[in-house]
C-alpha cells in the first residue's frame, strides 16, 4: 500500500474548506434578503439591522461556519471509515470460514444432506449442506462447490462483489431455473474466451465408479469469492444436478446459522456431539486467526479514542467559536438596548446567527464527510478483501455528534442571550 494515496483525500479535504469559505463569504455577503426572512421570526423589526450585522461580520462567520465544517466532516468520515473497517473485517472472517459456525466433514466421509438433522443442536437456526469436489476444467485441476441456490443465502452472507456478471440474488436465480448453469473464475473465462450460455465440460468423479467422467454445464456468471473457497480458481454449480450426474451427495461441510449469537458455545456443543469425526470452527475463533489482509488488524480501541476525539473536536468548535464570537459583540448588544432593542430581539438576534452558523457546518460538514468517506473508502478497495459491496454508515454515532454540536452551539447562544440582556450603562461601564 502506498501512502502516497492518502493525499487525495487530503487534498479533497483542504480543498472543500476552501470552497466552503468562498461559497459561505458568498452567501452572507449577497444573501441579506434572506438572512433578513430568516431573521424575522425571532427579532422582528430588528431583523433588517440583524441581516446586515452579519453581512458586515461575513468574514469571521465564514470561517466559524468552516471550522464547524471541518469537524463535523472528520468525526464523520471517521465514523464511516472505521464501521466500513469492522463490516469488512466481518465480511473477511465469514468469507473465510462461511458461516457462524461450520462443520467440515473429513475426507472420503461420504455424510450425506440428511446429516444435517443431527447438528441442530440448541442456539442452531438453520443448517445448510455445501459440497466440495474436484473437477478437472481441461488439464486444470479446480474446486468445485455444490450449493443449494434458494437457501444458501440463508445460512451465510452473499454480497454482489463476489460475483460478476449479475447480482448475487440474481446469478443464484440461475442457478435455480437451470440446474446445469456453471459459476466460473475470471480466470476460466478468460482462458477458455467464454460467453454466456457456452457448454463447459467438467470431469468429474462418479461416485460409484470412482471413474472421472464427462458432465456438461453452461457457463452463467464469474464468482470472484466465495464462503469457504480458496482465492484462486474455483466452480459453483447447483448441487442437485452435480449429485444427479456423478450419484453421489455427500457433502464437503455444513454451514449453520446461529443469528450472531452463541457461536462458541453452539461450536463447543457439536464438537462434544462429533468428537473427531468432523472438524467444527466458529466465527469467533476464524476472526483472530485471519491475517490475509488488513482488516486483520484490530482497531477497536484507537476507533473508540478518534470517535471520541471527533465528537468533543465539533462540539467545542462550534460552540467556543461561537461563544467568543458573541463575547466579542457585547458592545454592540449594549448600544443596541440604548438604542430601544428590546431584550427579545436581542436574543432573536444571537439565536438568528447561531441558526446560520449550525445550518451552515452541518450542511457543508454532511457534504465533505459524505465525500472524504467516499474517496478513503475507494483508495483502500485494494486494500480490503473483499472490496466493500456498500459504505456502511453509523447513523447513531452521527446523530451523537450532530446533537452535541447543535447541544454546545445552544448552550453558547442562550449564554450570549443572558448576557446581552445585562443594563447596558453596566457592560459599557466594564468595556
Amino acid at each position: 500500500m502506498s501512502y502516497w494515496a492518502f493525499l487525495g483525500p487530503c487534498l479533497l479535504w483542504l480543498g472543500a474548506a476552501l470552497l466552503l469559505w468562498r461559497l459561505a463569504h458568498l452567501a452572507l455577503a449577497h444573501g441579506r434578503r434572506l438572512l433578513t426572512l430568516l431573521a424575522r421570526p425571532l427579532t422582528g423589526t430588528l431583523a433588517g439591522t440583524t441581516a446586515a450585522s452579519m453581512s458586515r461580520r461575513r468574514r469571521p462567520l465564514a470561517r466559524a461556519i468552516v471550522l464547524l465544517a471541518l469537524a463535523l466532516s472528520f468525526a464523520a468520515s471517521t465514523a464511516v471509515f472505521n464501521a466500513t473497517y469492522r463490516q469488512q473485517a466481518e465480511v473477511d472472517a465469514r468469507l473465510s470460514n462461511g458461516a457462524d459456525v461450520t462443520v467440515t466433514q473429513s475426507p472420503g466421509a461420504g455424510v450425506g444432506p440428511s446429516a444435517a438433522a443431527s447438528l441442530h443442536v440448541a442456539g442452531v437456526r438453520h443448517v445448510e449442506p455445501l459440497q466440495h469436489r474436484f473437477a478437472y476444467v481441461g488439464a486444470d485441476l479446480q474446486d468445485l462447490y455444490g450449493v443449494r441456490p434458494a437457501t444458501i443465502a440463508t445460512a451465510t452472507s452473499l454480497q454482489d462483489a463476489y460475483f460478476a456478471g449479475g447480482t448475487a440474488r440474481s446469478l443464484m436465480a440461475r442457478l435455480t431455473a437451470r440446474p446445469d448453469a456453471l459459476l466460473v473464475s475470471e480466470e476460466t473465462v478468460k482462458d477458455f474466451r467464454l460467453a454466456p450460455g457456452d457448454t463447459v465440460n467438467l470431469r468429474l468423479q462418479d461416485g460409484r465408479t470412482h471413474a472421472l467422467r464427462t458432465v456438461p454445464f453452461h457457463y452463467a456468471g464469474i464468482v470472484k469469492e466465495f464462503p469457504t473457497a480458496p482465492k484462486d480458481s474455483f466452480l459453483v454449480a447447483n448441487a442437485d444436478y452435480v449429485a444427479r450426474s456423478t450419484g453421489d451427495d455427500s457433502v464437503g461441510a455444513f454451514l449453520l446459522d446461529t443469528g450472531g449469537a452463541h457461536q462458541s458455545t453452539t461450536a463447543a456443543a457439536l464438537r462434544r456431539r462429533l468428537g473427531t469425526a468432523a472438524t467444527v470452527t466458529d466465527l469467533t475463533q476464524t476472526r483472530s486467526a485471519v491475517g490475509s489482509s488488513l482488516t486483520s488488524v484490530d482497531l477497536a480501541g484507537l476507533t473508540r479514542i478518534e470517535l471520541g476525539f471527533a465528537v468533543l473536536l465539533a462540539a467545542a468548535s462550534g460552540g467556543i467559536v461561537l461563544a467568543l464570537g458573541l463575547a466579542e459583540r457585547r458592545r454592540t448588544f449594549a448600544l443596541a438596548t440604548v438604542l430601544g432593542a428590546r431584550p427579545r430581539q436581542l436574543r432573536g438576534l444571537v439565536l438568528t446567527e447561531a441558526v446560520v452558523l449550525t445550518a451552515g457546518g452541518l450542511a457543508g460538514g454532511a457534504l465533505i464527510g459524505w465525500s472524504l468517506s467516499k474517496m478513503l473508502v475507494k483508495v483502500l478497495t485494494g486494500v480490503f478483501d473483499p472490496p466493500p459491496a456498500t459504505i456502511a454508515v453509523p447513523w447513531a454515532y452521527l446523530l451523537l455528534t450532530a446533537l452535541a454540536t447543535i447541544a454546545a452551539l445552544t448552550g453558547a447562544a442562550l449564554n450570549a442571550a443572558r448576557h446581552s440582556s445585562r443594563p447596558p450603562v453596566e457592560e459599557l461601564r466594564e468595556l
